[in-house]
C-alpha cells in the first residue's frame, strides 16, 4: 500500500502553517551569539536567555555560552550579549561600569518601540504600555521612562488607568502580543480615552501577527493544533490562544516532539501545527515524524505570507568581525 492510499485510509492529516519559526529578530540574536563565540571564544556572557526557546540556549551553551540573570555574574572586562528583548538603559550603565564589552542583540523591532517611549516621554505625555507584567521585554521598555509609563496588561487593566491629561496621552505595546486583544485593550481605553493616540507604526511584530493570521486560518478545521515553542515564549503562548480563540478544538504547547500525548491525537482527523518565533525548524520536523508515526502523513503547507525580512548584525560586532578579517589579510 502506497503512503498516499494509507492516508485515504486513515483520512489523518497535518496543516502546516507558515509562516511559523524564526522571525528575523531571532535569527539575528542567535547569530550574533554564534559569531561572537567564534571571533571572540569561549565563554561568552549573554545576560538572559537570548531568546525564549530551550533547545536555542542549550545548543548555545554547549558551544560556550555562559546564561546569566544579571551583569553583576559576568566578570568584569568580559564580553556580555544583551537578549532580543532589549534592556533599560540602566543595564547598560551597569556594564559600563564593570568594564564589560557590551554587545547589544536587541530585536530592532523592540528598539523601535524603546525609541516612540523616549520621544513620547520627551513630550510630556502619558505612556500606556500594553504588555504582560514581568516579560523582559515590558521591563526593558519601561526603563526608558518609567515616569511616564503605565503597564496596562490585558482589558481588563484597563478600567484602573488614571492620566494626568486625556488629551496628551498614546499607548505602545509589547511586540510579542495578540493582536485580537490587544485591540481590545485598546478599544476599552478609548472609551475612557477618547483623545488616546495610536503608535507611529504598528508595535506589534510582523511575525508575531503573521504567524497567528496563518493559525486563524486553519483553526476551524483543526482537531487539536500543536504549537512548538517554550512556556516562556510570549509569542507561542499567544498561538495556543488564537488557535483556541479561533476555532480549534484542543491546542497544546510543545518545546519537543516527546512531549505530544497520544491521548490529544485519539479522535483526531486534523492536526495543525505551527511554532513559535523562537523555534528552528528542526523542532517541527521532528513533531511531523513524530505525527508520520502515527498515521498522519498526509501533509498540506498552508502559506499566507512569505517573509524576507533580515537584519544586520549589531554594529560593535559587525566592527570586530571587519576588523579581524582585515587582519588576516
Amino acid at each position: 500500500m502506497t503512503e498516499a492510499e494509507a492516508t485515504s485510509r486513515t483520512g489523518k492529516r497535518v496543516l502546516l502553517a507558515k509562516p511559523r519559526g524564526y522571525c528575523a529578530g531571532v535569527d539575528r540574536a542567535v547569530q550574533t551569539v554564534e559569531e561572537a563565540l567564534k571571533l571572540y571564544g569561549a565563554p561568552i556572557y549573554v545576560r538572559k536567555q537570548i531568546v525564549h526557546n530551550k533547545h536555542v540556549v542549550r545548543t548555545l551553551e554547549a558551544q560556550g555560552a555562559i546564561f546569566v540573570e544579571e551583569n553583576e555574574e559576568v566578570p568584569e572586562g568580559a564580553t556580555v550579549i544583551f537578549s532580543a528583548h532589549g534592556v533599560a538603559p540602566e543595564v547598560y550603565e551597569q556594564a559600563r561600569q564593570r568594564s564589560l564589552k557590551a554587545i547589544d542583540a536587541t530585536c530592532p523591532l523592540v528598539t523601535k518601540v524603546h525609541h516612540e517611549a523616549k520621544r513620547f516621554a520627551a513630550e510630556d505625555y502619558d505612556i500606556l504600555l500594553i504588555g504582560h507584567e514581568g516579560h523582559e521585554e515590558v521591563i526593558g521598555t519601561s526603563g526608558e521612562a518609567p515616569e511616564h509609563i503605565q503597564l496596562v496588561d490585558g482589558p481588563e487593566d484597563a478600567d484602573r488607568i488614571t492620566v494626568r491629561d486625556p488629551n496628551k496621552v498614546v499607548w505602545l505595546s509589547q511586540t510579542t502580543l495578540s493582536v485580537d486583544e490587544t485591540m481590545e485593550t485598546v478599544a476599552r481605553l478609548k472609551k475612557r480615552l477618547p483623545m488616546l493616540q495610536s503608535p507611529p507604526s504598528d508595535d506589534i511584530c510582523y511575525a508575531t501577527s503573521n504567524r497567528q493570521h496563518v493559525i486563524k486560518e486553519i483553526a476551524p478545521e483543526c482537531d487539536v493544533v500543536i504549537v512548538v515553542g517554550s512556556r516562556n515564549s510570549s509569542n507561542s503562548v499567544r498561538l495556543v490562544e488564537v488557535a483556541l480563540d479561533g476555532g480549534a478544538r484542543g491546542g497544546h504547547l510543545v518545546d519537543f516532539a516527546h512531549e505530544i500525548e497520544d491521548a490529544w491525537l485519539a479522535d483526531a482527523r486534523t492536526v495543525g501545527l505551527t511554532s513559535g518565533a523562537s523555534v528552528p525548524e528542526e523542532l517541527v520536523q521532528e513533531v511531523l515524524a513524530h505525527l508520520a508515526e502515527r498515521g498522519f502523513t498526509d501533509v498540506e503547507e498552508v502559506v499566507t505570507a512569505n517573509e524576507r525580512l533580515t537584519f544586520s548584525l549589531p554594529q560593535e560586532l559587525k566592527r570586530d568581525m571587519k576588523a579581524a578579517a582585515a587582519a588576516r589579510d
